[in-house]
């Protein structure tokens, strides 16, 4: 099997999906999330919000990496 044929690798692969197009995005957030999502919104100083989807926190996560120079 080539990297071409490799879903793991392909370019179209489960880590590159829209949170919205998840299966589980709309289970409460991980643990994992909930701690980094509380790092996060205490450097760019804004409330954590508690009780998201795995997908409300990806997206939250996402911008607040944006907005902190955090993942580039």
């Amino acid at each position: 099997m080539t990297n071409d044929q490799n879903p793991k690798t392909h370019p179209s692969s489960n880590a590159e999906k829209d949170p919205d197009d998840w299966t589980t995005g709309d289970e409460p957030m991980t643990g994992a999330q909930a701690s980094y999502l509380k790092t996060l919104s205490e450097e760019a100083h804004e409330g954590f919000e508690d009780g998201l989807s795995k997908a409300e926190a990806s997206k939250r996560i996402d911008a607040l990496q944006q907005e902190t120079g955090r993942g580039r």
